[in-house]
């Protein structure tokens, strides 16, 4: 059936169809979905990714984010529609200068980027050295004298870095009031340090504090467990980097269109040196957890459709009245989701500390390849239609199908 086809004559969760919808021809999901993992400086990315959506009039009304994603998630659910862009903007040329003195100029900076690969390695180092040492403005400054030379600071001080600058960078771009006002459906993941439960800190179920978005960015050993209600947490990707399950877990059931904006690449080049190892193991470690999630939600809902289609053979008298029958319609669902996965593809000259590399170059060009993927993808609007398959279940993602389709013409 064409997508066009598909418009119904409202949306009965998500209101009136806007130009932008009809001009897409995007299907009745009752529910869109922003989706974003960690990643550190690489999370520049998303911010291209969520302007490429607001470009073309797709509207987020669940965001969900986990460590730096958590934070993205902050400046957008935490600002009107028509300044969430420039707020991403000034978020991220904050958090992109050194801690003290001033960022290179991006001109000159970029100008000696562009003499090749080496010099951008060389740049980049020197970047990532600059973090370590210095901090970053408006993020996370070192703690001095260092915690390794104290044998006892408590756990909110047991961390190289203090991240009282970011609970201010929060508070002076986020309305908190307009994040727990209900306009969006927002939640972020962390962890407990005493018993080690994965946490998802949801504004339908209580109000939404500058702690909790920097709790589920708090990775350990560099920054410090977040103080919560007597509970101590720690950054989210220590248990699951995506909080896709947590989007489509969520009841009542919702036809949903994803969009997961994954900061790491389960294809990668083999590694020819130690460097390219270390980068190696950080990329195949946090990707495989998000296509271990994506792959159990898919068969979940694939079982869901089998219970839905079993149960139209079954009379009427027993679904209502047998245990188990009445059990398989609780499971059953006739719902659709569709996972767009935008994942961001590191560069030639990147190195294992691409995710501390916070420079204003290298963070224009993250967004820039945010901005170009999902611009790509939406360029055919078949991606975003509702699936039809047995499952329920579809996923897409622009450059393995890219790489799929070079296989088939070779």
């Amino acid at each position: 059936m064409p997508i066009k086809a598909q418009i119904p004559q409202a949306i009965a969760a998500r209101g009136k169809w806007s130009e932008k919808d009809r001009e897409l021809g995007l299907p009745p999901y009752e529910t869109i979905a922003l989706v974003l993992q960690g990643g550190g400086a690489l999370g520049a990315y998303q911010a291209g990714v969520f302007q490429g959506l607001s470009e073309a009039g797709i509207e987020p009304d669940r965001l969900s984010g986990i460590s730096i994603g958590a934070l993205n998630t902050a400046i957008i659910a935490g600002n009107p529609p028509e300044k969430r862009i420039a707020r991403l903007v000034e978020f991220w040329e904050t958090i992109c200068q050194p801690n003290l003195g001033l960022a290179p100029n991006p001109f000159i900076e970029q100008s000696f980027f562009n003499l090749g690969d080496a010099v951008r390695q060389t740049m980049s180092a020197l970047s990532a050295a600059s973090a370590v040492l210095d901090g970053q403005k408006g993020f996370f400054k070192p703690r001095f004298p260092s915690p390794a030379f104290i044998s006892s600071s408590g756990p909110g001080h047991a961390s190289y870095y203090d991240t009282s600058p970011l609970k201010e960078t929060l508070e002076r771009l986020c309305d908190f009031d307009r994040i727990n006002s209900g306009e969006l459906h927002v939640s972020v993941g962390a962890v407990n340090v005493r018993t080690g439960n994965f946490n998802y800190f949801d504004n339908t179920k209580i109000a939404l504090r500058p702690e909790h978005f920097m709790a589920s960015g708090a990775l350990p050993p560099a920054f410090p467990a977040i103080e919560i209600d007597g509970e101590y947490y720690w950054d989210g990707g220590l248990v699951s980097n995506t909080p896709l399950s947590d989007v489509l877990n969520t009841r009542p059931r919702k036809d949903t269109l994803v969009f997961q904006v994954d900061l790491w690449s389960a294809r990668g080049r083999l590694p020819a040196n130690m460097s390219e190892v270390s980068d190696r193991i950080k990329e195949i470690q946090y990707s495989s957890r998000t296509r271990l999630v994506t792959e159990h939600l898919r068969w979940t809902q694939y079982l869901r459709h089998v219970l839905l289609n079993v149960l139209e053979d079954v009379p009427a008298e027993a679904r209502t009245s047998e245990h188990y029958c009445k059990l398989a319609q609780e499971l059953s669902s006739s719902k659709h989701y569709n996972v767009v996965h935008l994942i961001y593809r590191d560069k030639p000259y990147e190195q294992y500390y691409k995710d501390y590399q916070f420079d204003l170059a290298t963070m224009r060009g993250r967004w820039a390849s945010g901005l170009q993927d999902i611009r790509d993808t939406l360029a055919q609007p078949d991606r975003l239609a509702m699936p039809d398959n047995d499952a329920g279940f579809v996923t897409h993602d622009v450059h393995r199908e890219e790489i799929e389709q070079s296989m088939r013409h070779d």
